[in-house]
């Protein structure tokens, strides 16, 4: 089966880019093989131009599941991190972490007794004690709780900002790509390829009421849903149709 086709992108150094399509559509598939994990069979891929042959300290992978060590403690989880490092002062490099991430205080605390959010910063942070040049985000608030998910993308931007790192989300949350990403690419069902590619230009902070936040989710809805083989244009001009229709009907029915 090829999961994915002719995959042609450009990410620049410092950006928020992300990957929204259906399920099953080879999303984390291609995040798996930015990371090293899994390797394309034809094509490459490449990271400052050097070209990705398998997992290295310059990407850091964030999951949906934190996958913490439940054995080990807040800061020896990030530590657990640093294990390929040859880095001089661990400890300080940890704590600055713990800070980034705003679990000061919780340390000593072991996965069982953290909140889904907190888990969730502890492997932020656990990918980043690295300095990654690329951070990859896979659905990693998709098992958290509406409120708790709005309060963790913003903080994902407040890291993102004070890393500097390039980012690439993988979400099947529409709302969640608008507010964070600086581009958009919709893949497409199996082979999976890019479908289009969206430009956010919106300021942040984000306005999720906003009527060009609300175009653009409509945009990316339809994107996403029309049938393969069907330009954006053709579903705009049948939802026009439909509507027309609907107005007719209406008026006749009165």
């Amino acid at each position: 089966m090829t999961v994915l086709r002719d995959i042609c992108l450009s990410i620049e150094p410092g950006e928020f880019f992300c990957f929204v399509g259906g399920s099953g559509c080879g999303k984390s598939t291609l995040l798996k093989m930015i990371a090293g994990l899994e390797r394309p069979t034809s094509g490459k891929i490449t990271v400052g131009g050097r070209t990705i042959t398998g997992p290295g300290l310059d990407r850091g992978m964030v999951f949906q599941e934190h996958r913490l060590l439940p054995w080990l403690t807040v800061e020896q989880n990030i530590d657990f991190g640093l294990r390929e490092s040859v880095v001089k002062d661990r400890a300080a490099i940890v704590a600055e972490h713990i800070r980034l991430v705003g679990l000061v205080g919780f340390e000593k605390a072991y996965p069982r007794q953290l909140s889904g959010g907190m888990a969730q910063r502890v492997g932020l942070a656990r990918a980043l004690v690295n300095r990654p040049e690329v951070l990859l985000l896979d659905e990693p608030l998709g098992a958290l709780d509406a409120l708790t998910r709005q309060q963790m993308q913003h903080e994902i931007l407040r890291i993102w900002r004070a890393e500097n790192t390039t980012m690439i989300l993988v979400t099947h949350d529409i709302d969640e790509a608008i507010f964070l990403a600086d581009r958009i690419a919709v893949i497409g069902s199996r082979p999976g390829e890019v479908r289009d590619l969206f430009t956010v230009d919106l300021p942040r902070p984000r306005d999720r009421g906003d009527q060009k936040f609300d175009q653009l989710r409509h945009d990316l809805w339809n994107s996403i849903f029309r049938p393969a083989g069907t330009s954006a244009s053709s579903v705009d001009d049948q939802a026009s149709a439909d509507k027309d229709q609907a107005e007719v009907s209406e008026y006749v029915g009165k």
